[in-house]
């Protein structure tokens, strides 16, 4: 049997002690799926300590893939290791090492992998890429995520209520979270099933929290806005906001801060004028709806909460929203701008989305509403051209804007039709750190088809 060997390093702004701590906190491994892979945990044990258990799902077309790995070679604060015991590979062993640079105050994380594929040298070639691929995701993430750790690391560790937790945002929030050393409790209007989820209900008897990330929402662009879709936006944003602030309120000790999710569509359609956070909202069913939602989740100031209202633009991620429906048309050669391509997208990163949600968590001069957009908004012309690019696919197929309201009709005039040249006054003037400034980037690091800046070493 062949013995194909793979290796990556990067460095970290940490001890080794740190980032090692990072990987043993839950939710590590899932901050390290890539968002275009479908890999889901099913179940796991023992951490990454011997004899650790972790079962992994991944959708390959319509047929699901089983990956079972164990633990083993664990040394405290300087590496572990994972086999695989049932999966895709005839061999693969995985060691994570971990070495200090004192002369910096960094250190250097290596990934090795010994590893063979059923299907000889060619299955082999095609592994190495993906592996390539996949490690420049992981390698960037982990980098940021301690940088941004390391500057926080002197605020108190937080218990956090969730509400959207199952999410395109909070699927990834609860994860940089829980790494970050907070515990997540989960809002579910089900019955709670696991240790970590509770009802409205039970609030009262799920124990302190400390502060409310809210993300829960009936989907805006889930299809037409009939006259009972707009109802059930309106009110699943208005009235279960107002029973969300209700039930805080009544606990022995309520939340010292609520970040409460809003969106760009409050400013309306504003063509070519750009917007600020003190700019009066616009008009249009998403204006109402947006301007009724942020002032029930103001309502919690009423029992001393700090309240940040997030307005939330297009949020990029290929695991969910508007970029995983574009996709596989822009795949197929077949993408293009709506019209001349000139009405302006306000957008953002989901890994800065869920930085920004920490940071307003983290930063107790954060207050009032906080437009979550990237600093460098683009032209919808702009966007295709560089989702084209980043996929090595032409774009030049326009849409006709026709078309979109005989099939969305008045959603598509707020939403895919509407321009907002949004920017991000508030986020910048206090010193937040974009990970993403430029859509080209953004579109590199969330596809993964391109170099990321990250100070790594290859061999």
């Amino acid at each position: 049997m062949s013995n194909n060997a793979f290796t990556r390093s990067v460095l970290l702004p940490v001890s080794a002690a740190e980032a090692f701590a990072w990987h043993e906190r839950p939710g590590a491994l899932e901050r390290l799926i890539p968002p275009w892979e479908r890999i889901r945990v099913e179940e796991r044990s023992g951490g990454i300590r011997d004899g650790g258990r972790v079962v992994l799902r991944q959708q390959v077309g319509p047929l699901p893939l089983i990956l079972e790995a164990r633990h083993h070679g664990y040394a405290a604060g300087r590496e572990f290791n994972d086999r695989m015991v049932r999966g895709p590979f005839a061999r693969w062993d995985h060691r994570h090492s971990f070495e200090d640079r004192p002369e910096t105050g960094e250190c250097l994380l290596t990934d090795s992998i010994q590893f063979d594929a059923f299907g000889g040298s060619l299955a082999n070639g095609f592994v190495r890429k993906q592996l390539e691929r996949m490690f420049r995701y992981r390698h960037a993430v982990t980098r940021a995520d301690l940088g941004f750790g390391k500057k926080w690391s002197g605020r108190p560790r937080l218990r956090v209520l969730v509400t959207g937790a199952g999410g395109l945002v909070g699927r990834a929030l609860c994860p940089l979270l829980t790494t970050m050393g907070h515990e997540v409790v989960r809002l579910v209007r089900r019955e709670p099933l696991e240790g970590d989820e509770v009802a409205l209900s039970g609030l009262e008897k799920a124990g302190r929290i400390d502060a409310v990330v809210h993300l829960a929402g009936e989907n805006v662009a889930g299809g037409r806005w009939t006259a009972g879709r707009k109802r059930r936006i309106l009110q699943s944003r208005e009235e279960g906001t107002r029973a969300l602030v209700d039930q805080l309120s009544r606990l022995a000790v309520p939340p010292g801060v609520l970040v409460g999710a809003s969106a760009i569509g409050i400013y309306g359609n504003r063509a070519e004028i750009p917007c600020r956070e003190g700019d009066a909202p616009g008009t249009g069913f998403l204006s109402e709806v947006c301007q009724a939602w942020e002032r029930e989740t103001h309502r919690a100031e009423r029992f001393g909460a700090r309240v940040v209202c997030l307005r939330i633009g297009l949020v990029l991620s290929p695991a969910g929203g508007v970029l995983e429906k574009l996709l596989p048309v822009f795949r197929a050669g077949l993408g293009g701008p709506i019209g001349r391509g000139g009405r302006w997208m306000s957008w953002i990163s989901i890994d800065d989305l869920v930085a920004v949600i920490l940071r307003a968590l983290m930063d107790e001069g954060m207050a009032g509403p906080v437009n979550a957009v990237a600093p460098e908004p683009v032209t919808n012309a702009g966007f295709s051209r560089e989702l084209g690019r980043a996929l090595g696919r032409p774009s030049l197929i326009p849409v006709p804007p026709v078309a979109l309201r005989l099939a969305f009709g008045e959603m598509a005039g707020q939403t895919l039709l509407s321009s907002a040249r949004v920017g991000a006054a508030v986020l910048e003037a206090g010193g937040y750190e974009f990970r993403h400034r430029r859509i080209d980037a953004a579109f590199r690091h969330l596809l993964g088809t391109g170099e990321d800046d990250s100070k790594i070493t290859q061999g």
